[in-house]
């Protein structure tokens, strides 16, 4: 595959001098993490999305979950202290993060919102997730991450 360019998100973490991998590969269309993990050869449970959600106080929260797992809203609102949350709708997400669906990176948003990570990415030496555009993947260390954005591990999936 030819060299590909590099995404904000990889921009930014060469800027940080963080460790990652990318990952690309072709398509026309966002496909399901799962189908992302397969097409890259990865273990599933290590491929995580970033999901963008709305609490009752009218705060964004981001949660980062592996693509094989559901996010539980209540768990996911007891996590960040909320009433209660709800998925953003499609169309908000490129007005409020820079990001399209599909290609959503808890890295480089336009605005930095409450972080959780799933628990479970703690039992993985890397994890991968978005790296900011369709196509595109980064594989870094967990606790790499913290470098670059804050965030809490939790229990918030099914």
């Amino acid at each position: 595959m030819k060299k590909q360019e590099k995404t904000n998100v990889m921009r930014l973490l060469d800027q940080k001098q963080i460790s990652y991998k990318e990952h690309t590969y072709e398509t026309d269309s966002a496909l399901s993490g799962k189908e992302v993990a397969e097409l890259l050869h990865q273990d599933p449970d290590m491929v995580f999305k970033t999901l963008v959600t709305v609490g009752a106080s009218g705060e964004h929260y981001v949660f980062v979950v592996p693509v094989t797992r559901e996010l539980n809203l209540k768990k996911a609102a007891k996590a960040v202290g909320e009433k209660n949350i709800e998925m953003i709708k499609s169309k908000e997400l490129l007005p409020l993060t820079g990001y399209i669906h599909g290609g959503c990176s808890p890295i480089g948003m336009k605005k930095f919102f409450r972080t959780t990570v799933d628990e479970t990415a703690m039992l993985f030496e890397t994890i991968m997730f978005s790296g900011g555009k369709i196509g595109y993947q980064v594989e870094m260390n967990p606790a790499d991450l913290s470098k670059i954005i804050d965030f809490e591990y939790g229990d918030i999936c099914d």
